[in-house]
């Protein structure tokens, strides 16, 4: 597990991408479940009843767009690697949201934390970016793109669902 962990560090880091995490289902399932769980977990400490269903749908249209996009540039061998670093990434950037959350004092003008907050923000995108230029064979333009793209249509849905 420390192979994988400094793995997805890397990843982090810009310095590795979703091919140097092992393929295989096993792994890619078991940190799907991972970040599926992370939004439960996220959903109990905010006690926001809505929190692990949008967790939901994030995931699931962050997953089918990849695997729509693999797909159409016959590179479907790279979906459970794909998606084992997106889910990795994903708990890893969940991790640091749950701890900027419990500095969070809504009565309080932090803008610190807000800096902080948008700083691992972009950073997510970022890293999202990176994952999708070399699981697309794409430009980082291109990943940006992409990574703006699904967080768009992510909000757009949000919105409309959950309002």
């Amino acid at each position: 597990m420390g192979s994988i962990l400094a793995r997805l560090i890397d990843i982090l880091r810009l310095r590795s991408g979703p091919q140097d995490m092992p393929a295989g289902w096993n792994l890619a399932i078991v940190l799907i479940l991972a970040y599926i769980a992370q939004g439960f977990f996220i959903d109990q400490i905010l006690a926001d009843g809505e929190a692990a269903p949008r967790s939901l749908l994030a995931i699931t249209v962050q997953f089918l767009t990849i695997a729509v996009l693999l797909n159409i540039k016959k590179f479907t061998g790279r979906l459970a690697q794909t998606l084992s670093t997106l889910a990795g990434t994903g708990l890893i950037f969940g991790f640091l949201s749950i701890l900027l959350v419990s500095q969070a004092e809504p009565e309080q003008n932090q803008p610190g934390l807000a800096m902080i907050w948008f700083a691992v923000f972009l950073w997510s995108l970022a890293v999202d970016a990176h994952i999708y230029r070399h699981a697309l064979s794409i430009t980082m333009s291109l990943g940006v793109l992409v990574a703006v793209m699904i967080f768009s249509v992510n909000f757009i849905l949000i919105e409309a669902v959950f309002g």
